[in-house]
């Protein structure tokens, strides 16, 4: 910029004027040279500056937001289908608790725990045998349902597709048995063993809780259709298989009752342990037994299910059904007799009322002498 003072004469006589406006324009000139090389930011440029870094951060925190409203969301939903579980679980728990309690009310009233079923379940047992009564009671109402179902799809011809789902089913519900049973024994072990939930006829057969694996087989086979080669060597190999294993689990089971007969036998004070309470500790041993047996017939039917066809598997079945059918039957008709009905009958005509009462002793004294030519049964 041009010295303004240069433009003073010195002598003091005259100013040049022209010369000072020429030096204000190129003045200006230069400056607007200056400000258009290093532009300086206005306040509205700075306000713009600031709202568009508000508004890039403001875009940042939206985005969290949203992402973390977005995982509360799906918190929050998890939790409310784990309550609605929760009340949908305690409201199945609260009907099975009143179907019991009716139950047990409708088994008091029947005179369950009196002994009033003609002495199939006679005497005081324990809350869980009364339990596990009334569970295989409505098993036994499902098996008959089932193969009612099962003989129905066998006359009717179904085809392998829909007959291998029924017989997929009846195998489930013999797996249920099992699992009702493994329950059971930790409640009332000798229930489960002496068989007081079956008939007086299945008692006959009784092996450890249950029916005998191996005669199971000896049993069906001879009913089925006609083997391949394949099909008889598995069920050979399946019986024997299961003789070894039945006669291993007798040995141990005469094992544990000579050790506990020399633990009850044996004196007042052994090692300083009460012999009873020893004796009682043994006991517990008799679950694994069951369980061990249970374990055996539950491997024997799903072997048997994959040797056979879907329509042998089927007919196996409906024979093992039929079979403790008529087992149930016959205690049925040895509990009550047809003479026996007959003579209830009778007791409704006046006039026959002796010689009704006079035919029931005799009938009496009948059963007693064929129960004294028959000791063990």
């Amino acid at each position: 910029m041009a010295n303004l003072s240069s433009f003073i004469n010195p002598e003091g006589s005259s100013f040049d004027f022209e010369e000072l406006e020429e030096a204000i324009v190129l003045q200006r000139v230069e400056l607007q040279n200056d400000e258009l090389k290093f532009p300086q930011p206005s306040s509205n440029q700075n306000q713009s500056q600031r709202k568009g870094a508000n508004s890039t951060s403001q875009r940042q925190l939206d985005a969290k937001t949203l992402r973390r409203l977005a995982q509360n969301r799906v918190a929050a939903k998890k939790s409310r289908l784990r309550k609605k579980a929760y009340i949908q679980q305690l409201e199945f728990s609260r009907i099975k608790l009143s179907q019991l309690e009716q139950d047990l009310h409708t088994a008091r009233s029947e005179g369950l725990f009196l002994g009033a079923c003609g002495g199939v379940m006679g005497g005081n047992i324990s809350s869980g045998a009364a339990i596990f009564n009334m569970k295989y009671a409505r098993w036994l109402d499902d098996d008959l349902r089932m193969m009612s179902e099962l003989r129905a799809a066998v006359e009717g011809h179904l085809s392998d597709g829909d007959l291998r789902a029924i017989v997929d089913g009846y195998m489930s519900h013999y797996d249920e048995i099992f699992e009702l049973k493994s329950v059971g024994a930790k409640s009332d072990v000798f229930h489960l063993m002496t068989g007081m939930w079956m008939s007086p006829a299945e008692r006959c057969f009784l092996w450890i809780g249950g029916f005998r694996p191996s005669k199971l087989i000896e049993m069906v086979i001879p009913q089925l259709e006609t083997l391949t080669e394949q099909q008889a060597v598995g069920i050979c190999n399946l019986q024997r298989c299961s003789q070894e294993t039945e006669d291993a689990l007798y040995q141990g089971l005469d094992q544990f009752h000579h050790s506990l007969i020399i633990t009850v036998a044996g004196t007042a004070v052994m090692e300083g342990v009460n012999h009873m309470a020893v004796a009682a500790r043994k006991l517990s041993n008799l679950e694994g037994f069951i369980r061990q047996a249970d374990m055996l017939r539950q491997q024997t039917l799903h072997q048997l299910r994959r040797i056979l066809t879907v329509r042998q598997t089927a007919r196996c079945f409906m024979i093992i059904g039929e079979y403790y059918g008529r087992l149930r039957a016959l205690s049925s008709l040895w509990v009550f007799p047809p003479r026996a009905r007959e003579s209830r009958r009778w007791l409704n005509d006046e006039g026959s009322c002796q010689t009704a009462t006079r035919r029931t002793e005799e009938e009496m004294i009948q059963i007693q002498s064929s129960h004294s030519h028959f000791p063990n049964f």
